[in-house]
């Protein structure tokens, strides 16, 4: 493990990008916490220094490349060279395929893939540099299909990809990358979507923890601390993979 112990989570400033923020920094990590809006960051940077950790808030657009350099580069001058990378910003642009507009597919594609590839391109050379590091990349099962959201599958089953291609190139290097794939989780994405169809969050939320074996709904925390055992050297043999955390089993 080296000495450099900095973090940079995207689309930390809420739900399960701040839930794996606050995680890391209880694990001993340095955090560069990532948004759209710095401001935005400001409630997840407090509670972990709140919590006696450090880190930064710092505004980034995931899809434009000149915005990540700046932001892993001020990561690095602030906190240190980060080792590890959580690429969690994702946004959602659902319609049927015959309503879905450019636009919503380019916007889901580009925050998705793009914002992963860059954030891991720019990231990869400070891990490289150290000879140790971790990269865990948020999918969803999604990825598996899902009426509706043909950007979304697209963006998260090309996650998978691009996450098992990764761990071979960047493997010789100390670096594994691994990919997890939430269900359900309750977030503010998941509430909007209730709200989209008119339905009462609660009522939303029973429903789907019917359908899943373990009998309720993920939380933010659940995702966070997969996420702390990927980037914990009691996973150093696991790369490449993609865990489904859904309460159950996904066919």
């Amino acid at each position: 493990m080296p000495h450099a112990r900095t973090a940079i989570v995207t689309g930390a400033a809420r739900g399960i990008g701040a839930a794996v923020a606050r995680r890391l920094a209880a694990d001993g990590f340095a955090v560069g916490v990532l948004d759209l809006e710095e401001a935005s960051c400001t409630g997840t940077v407090e509670a972990i220094r709140d919590e006696g950790g450090q880190a930064v808030g710092v505004a980034v657009d995931v899809a434009d490349a000149g915005s990540v350099q700046t932001a892993v580069g001020r990561v690095s001058d602030e906190l240190g060279a980060p080792v590890v990378l959580v690429n969690n910003a994702g946004i959602t642009r659902d319609n049927l395929l015959f309503k879905m507009t450019l636009d919503d597919w380019d916007s889901v594609i580009g925050v998705h893939l793009r914002g992963h590839f860059l954030m891991s391109q720019a990231a990869q050379k400070h891990m490289i540099d150290a000879g140790w590091g971790r990269i865990v990349n948020l999918s969803s099962v999604s990825a598996l299909g899902n009426r509706g959201q043909a950007n979304y599958a697209a963006a998260k089953a090309g996650v998978q990809g691009f996450t098992k291609t990764l761990a071979i190139e960047l493997g010789k290097f100390g670096v594994t990358v691994n990919a997890i794939a939430p269900g359900f989780i309750e977030t503010d994405m998941t509430a909007a979507t209730a709200a989209r169809v008119g339905v009462g969050f609660e009522e939303f939320k029973a429903a789907a923890a019917q359908t899943i074996p373990v009998g309720r709904v993920g939380t933010p925390d659940d995702v966070a601390q997969v996420v702390s055992f990927f980037v914990d050297e009691r996973s150093s043999f696991v790369s490449g993979q993609v865990l489904y955390l859904a309460g159950g089993p996904r066919a």
